[in-house]
């Protein structure tokens, strides 16, 4: 649906953003006075706020149609006075449009209804911290958020599998991300600020600065005895760098952080081009216990498409070589709704990932992320329909469930093909237990590294703070010494009660 002007009876930044989520739910584009192919002249959206027993909201929404004719539509509706004020105003703003447009223009449910966020499963977590009994949690997603009866079960249930994860935490255990920001070539749909490998007197610059960022982590963490429970090196893709600083780096981390406490110790190694008998041996030495292998596809005419150096015949013989070595639990990534692929090619890559036997896939649909040259250059490939895309995500979601892996983390992210989401899944005993705590927020996640991102909880009022290393790598390498003291700042005040 194309509308020509829009109106909306508040100005404030989050309403527009709120309502501008509905719109493009519903693929309703404002196109501006000067565009003649529209099919209204305009859209009015207001919204009336009543509190007194409970909060009720009422909405119009009005469309002026190509004769100059106005027509309008209401929709009301009420939240108790127990949910917070503006959330539940911000919530019933979403609620009423959505039911509004599907009533009177026969769009289809979207399968997550208004559920915009990130993490979905925070909700649950929040009811189960409220006592709430499991059903009414499913009834409560399915009303208060036009949530799919599949989604709502399905988030419900994850939720409940990953309390007893969660609660292996406490107050002083942290995990710890080291950013590794180089690849050996940079994909079609790839937004992640990572860069082709450097030369070598950028990468000795960039481990000297590294270690300087690790140590200023290890000192403000044993200044407040904090305890390591996971290790993540990601990126980028970390094997991209050559053996020797590769085994560099591994001993560095295992030296400063590595002990009793530590559960997991994952290295992103990406893709076959990346990897050498060196580095597996490397890993091996240092204990890493988890290791993404992620092939995407295993379309050898995708992997072209998408700018990765590799066959599929190298993914089978890097994950036997990885499981050969003895290492613990092996992921694999797949992106669902890569340029060009259907349902055949889906079912194929599933037969020959699911045929290896990994203990972890995660399943990711396709996001067109701003920075990927994907996003920039849209004219220029075909992309599966959200209809198809859907349909590829539930073949690939039922060979990962015949093959006996179970859900067990699951996120969001905008502009993702089909209104789907990622999902990770594991055969029980191998849940990563690092993508479920960095996902719930429940732990501090400290962050070094090339665009590392440090996501402090609050021991004790569980507020969350964030602190951003530099994207671009320059600025990274010139003003460590500033993200240093902004991490160590953030960590003293919240630890400082303890």
């Amino acid at each position: 649906m194309k509308i020509k002007s829009f109106y909306l009876n508040s100005q404030k930044e989050i309403i527009v953003k709120i309502v501008k989520e509905v719109l493009m739910l519903f693929k309703i584009e404002i196109v501006g006075e000067q565009t003649d192919g529209f099919d209204y002249m305009a859209l009015s959206v207001e919204n009336n706020v009543f509190i007194d027993k409970d909060i009720r909201l009422d909405t119009k929404i009005s469309l002026q149609g190509k004769n100059a004719e106005w027509k309008s539509f209401t929709w009301s509706d009420t939240a108790l006075l127990t949910e917070r004020e503006g959330a539940a105003i911000h919530r019933l703003i979403k609620l009423n449009l959505y039911r509004l447009f599907r009533k009177h223009f026969s769009f289809k449910a979207a399968p997550w209804g208004i559920l915009y966020g990130v993490r979905p499963t925070k909700i649950v977590h929040r009811y189960i911290n409220e006592k709430m009994h499991r059903d009414a949690i499913v009834d409560r997603l399915k009303y208060d958020y036009e949530v799919s009866d599949e989604k709502a079960e399905l988030i419900t249930k994850l939720a409940f599998k990953q309390r007893p994860f969660l609660a292996t935490s406490h107050n002083k255990m942290v995990s710890v991300y080291i950013g590794i920001p180089f690849c050996l070539s940079r994909c079609l749909y790839c937004s992640f600020p990572a860069y082709v490998l450097p030369k070598e007197d950028v990468l000795l610059q960039f481990l000297l600065v590294l270690k300087k960022d690790l140590l200023a982590a290890e000192f403000a963490m044993e200044k407040h005895g904090l305890i390591v429970q996971n290790i993540y090196i990601g990126g980028g893709t970390p094997t991209s760098l050559p053996e020797k600083y590769f085994d560099e780096l591994l001993d560095l981390v295992y030296n400063t952080f590595y002990g009793t406490s530590v559960v997991e110790f994952t290295v992103e190694a990406g893709r076959p081009d990346s990897i050498t008998a060196g580095k597996i041996a490397s890993m091996v030495v240092h204990k890493v216990s988890r290791v993404s292998a992620n092939p995407q596809t295993m379309q050898a005419r995708t992997l072209q498409r998408i700018g990765r150096n590799h066959t599929p015949e190298a993914v089978v013989e890097m994950f036997h070589t990885l499981r050969d070595a003895g290492i613990p639990h092996i992921n694999m990534d797949l992106i669902i709704g890569l340029p060009g692929e259907n349902e055949a090619d889906i079912t194929d890559t599933m037969k020959k990932v699911t045929a290896l036997k990994p203990d972890d896939i995660t399943l990711h649909a396709l996001a067109l992320k701003k920075g990927s040259r994907l996003k920039l250059h849209l004219d220029a490939v075909e992309l599966p329909n959200d209809q198809m895309a859907q349909s590829m995500f539930a073949i690939a979601l039922q060979y990962v469930k015949d093959t006996g892996l179970e859900p067990y983390y699951l996120y969001r992210q905008g502009y993702m093909s089909g209104q789907l989401e990622n999902i990770g899944c594991s055969v029980p005993g191998a849940e990563g237990m690092y993508n479920i705590q960095i996902m719930e927020e429940n732990q501090t996640i400290i962050g070094i590294g090339g665009a590392a991102t440090t996501k402090v909880v609050h021991p004790v009022t569980k507020r969350l703070q964030t602190s951003f290393n530099a994207k671009d790598l320059t600025t990274y390498l010139n003003s460590v010494d500033k993200y240093i003291e902004r991490r160590s700042n953030l960590i003293d005040e919240a630890y400082s009660v303890l």
